[in-house]
């Protein structure tokens, strides 16, 4: 464990020695890819409770329809 705390302190050394348009474009580079991992696991988690809870859109949806007036015959108009 020492070993990884060591290597993460040399890592941050060394970003934030840096000028800033390179620490800028360092930490960018590194964020976006781990907060769209976070964002896509937070969003699966997310579908999976709202389907369980029964709150999804496919839920909804057929709520909606279940609930709409029932469907009137199609007049055929003469040509």
């Amino acid at each position: 464990m020492h070993a990884i705390a060591g290597w993460w302190d040399g890592v941050e050394l060394w970003v934030a020695g840096l000028p800033f348009v390179p620490q800028f474009a360092v930490v960018l580079a590194a964020m976006v890819p781990v907060c769209l991992a976070i964002a896509f696991g937070l969003d699966r988690a997310l579908r999976v409770v709202l389907r369980v809870l029964g709150r999804d859109r496919v839920a909804a949806r057929e709520a909606t329809v279940a609930a709409a007036a029932p469907a009137r015959p199609v007049r055929k108009e003469a040509a």
